[in-house]
């Protein structure tokens, strides 16, 4: 878990980092989260004299926004957690709850890669692959909170089995742990991960650049699926995988290129926060919610959960 601090411009008072505790359980989990964001409260009221005046949590998986309910994640393990009541109840100040990858999409547009920016898809190289649709400054959920699931674009079918039930999906060929998995086996080395292959692709290795165009062209091929429908200005690529900095960048504009035929060709970039990415969208939803509530607040800080 990160959590921050974050003024109404944006900045980062404050930051922290503490384990989920997902071993232990959901419950656990959402015990953890709720510690995390009382403490943070007491650090705003210790060293800026009041607590935060709002909350903004973002979690993975499927996430009800209007109910601020945490409907299903995998990972986390828990089901239908009413996790806006619980902080709510816990702090005592409005809390808005967000999706990840759309709280980082969110923050992105505002104030990194995609400032400036009216439309811009933002999509991060992870565990998974995920996406988020910027629009006049908000990033879109999708009539049932699914909008921007480009890992789950079939790229290659009847390829690779994917835990969602297709077979070929994108994160299965361009994720950073499809990446790591497809390196380590062409190295022999089981330890072996992307930003190993990165290096050794930098350093010539033939092996190395076979692994690395496999995924660069499947990911090409999702994100021009993926501007043929959105017709984004800006593509913002984030995650651990567009660490590799040009060693990816080069060969997937080239990529992107090719493929473009009546499309017009976005700027394709790096994202430009970082992990930190979450915390700052999580902020931003913080400061929305109360100025939608016409609470304005411009020199606290605002408290956030990611």
């Amino acid at each position: 878990m990160k959590a921050a601090l974050v003024g109404v411009d944006g900045t980062l008072l404050h930051r922290a980092r503490r384990s989920t505790g997902r071993e232990r359980g959901p419950d656990s989990v959402v015990a953890d989260i709720l510690d995390f964001a009382a403490d943070l409260r007491a650090h705003g009221i210790e060293h800026y004299g009041e607590p935060a005046r709002a909350a903004g949590v973002a979690v993975p998986g499927i996430i009800d926004e209007a109910e601020g309910v945490a409907v299903y994640s995998a990972n986390l393990g828990w089901r239908d957690v009413p996790l806006r009541a619980r902080l709510t109840e816990r702090l005592g100040v409005p809390v808005a709850l967000g999706h990840d990858v759309r709280a980082g999409g969110l923050a992105e547009g505002r104030i990194g890669a995609g400032r400036g920016t009216d439309r811009f898809l933002f999509v991060p190289l992870g565990t998974g692959i995920a996406g988020a649709i910027g629009i006049d400054g908000r990033v879109e959920a999708g009539a049932h909170g699914f909008a921007g699931e480009i890992g789950h674009i079939v790229v290659r079918p009847g390829g690779a089995p994917c835990p969602c039930g297709q077979r070929g999906c994108l994160e299965r060929f361009a994720s950073a742990s499809a990446v790591s998995e497809a390196w380590a086996a062409a190295c022999g080395d089981p330890g072996a991960d992307a930003a190993d292959c990165a290096e050794a692709v930098a350093a010539g290795d033939a092996r190395a650049r076979a692994v690395w165009q496999e995924a660069v062209d499947a990911l090409a091929d999702g994100l021009v699926t993926a501007l043929t429908l959105l017709d984004p200005r800006t593509l913002i690529i984030g995650g651990g995988l567009a660490e590799a900095g040009e060693t990816l960048f080069t060969p997937l504009r080239e990529a992107v290129r090719r493929r473009v035929t009546f499309q017009k060709l976005p700027s394709l970039v790096p994202a430009a926060l970082g992990d930190t990415a979450g915390c700052l969208g999580a902020g931003l939803l913080a400061w929305d919610l109360l100025e939608t509530a016409a609470s304005p607040a411009p020199s606290a800080p605002s408290e956030v959960t990611a």
